[in-house]
């Protein structure tokens, strides 16, 4: 249990409002949860509602200490004045609260400019993260990433032989957003956008699984997933486009997707971050 006294800055304003600022990791939901427990007490009485609070007021919160001050590892690759590369595990979003991107600020407080992500992981894929440490190195970045100058490369687990060894896919992908969801089509359609999925085939195994490299030319959501689950390669693990009786076998909880290199493959100046030219970051996923 901690207990807070509401100074003046809070006076009649929301609940919510001076928790969020008193426990900068605490979300916005696991305070209505607390709420719908009637887990918090102002001057002794439990309430239910956001409601009005007033200076001096005391507020008891019984929310443990796991989810008012969330901690993780961050598993740093390589850093200089430029840029980080962290890697990323499975279960945490890139942005937003309580996720990469909000814990590295807290890490790197003193810094005039917060670290960057320049590109995006879906929450249960892991691997590779590219961040800026300057808006200058952050716009370079995000030009070289739109012109393709920055090779990231996924390994990926699935399910299923294919015939090729190499295949460069293309495709139309429509994001529904209510249902979070996306669906592929082989032909236009009215919404779709196209895709292209590359993949070479890195080891085929005996209980049915493939190992693949695969690389995107375009970065639509769950583009990998969807697109592989098209052809018939679903990824084992993927709870959303792959089969569940095959991610029962393998006993995967979640998707085996992992980023696993960057190389940098510019063709045109990068001012200061030149010397990233050629250079390869790469991390073993064990799949």
């Amino acid at each position: 249990m901690k207990s807070l006294v509401v100074n003046e800055k809070f006076n009649n304003k929301k609940l919510s409002a001076f928790l969020l600022n008193s426990f900068p990791k605490l979300s916005i939901n696991s305070i209505y949860k607390a709420l719908r427990k009637k887990d918090i007490k102002i001057n002794g009485v439990r309430v239910n509602s956001d409601v009005n609070i007033h200076t001096d007021d005391n507020i008891d919160v019984y929310i443990t200490d796991e989810i008012l001050f969330p901690t993780f590892n961050i598993d740093i690759v390589f850093e200089d004045d430029n840029i980080l590369i962290v890697n990323k595990c499975a279960g945490i979003e890139v942005t937003g609260q309580q996720s990469l991107t909000s814990e590295i600020h807290l890490r790197y407080f003193n810094l005039p400019f917060k670290p960057m992500p320049c590109h995006r992981l879906d929450r249960n894929t892991s691997g590779l993260i590219l961040f800026a440490k300057s808006q200058k190195a952050l716009d370079i970045l995000l030009d070289k990433f739109k012109s393709h100058e920055i090779e990231k490369h996924y390994i990926a687990l699935v399910y299923g032989n294919s015939p090729k060894k190499y295949d460069r896919l293309q495709a139309y992908l429509f994001k529904d957003n209510k249902k979070s969801f996306v669906y592929i089509s082989d032909e236009f359609k009215t919404g779709y956008k196209k895709i292209i999925t590359c993949y070479s085939i890195i080891e085929k195994r005996d209980d049915g699984s493939c190992l693949l490299d695969v690389q995107i030319e375009t970065g639509r959501t769950h583009q990998i997933r969807a697109h592989l689950a098209h052809i018939g390669l679903p990824i084992i693990g993927d709870g959303k486009y792959g089969i569940n009786d095959i991610n029962k076998k393998f006993s995967a909880k979640t998707q085996m997707l992992c980023s696993y290199k960057l190389k940098f493959n510019f063709k045109t100046d990068s001012g200061i971050l030149n010397y990233l030219n050629g250079k390869e970051f790469s991390i073993d996923c064990n799949f």
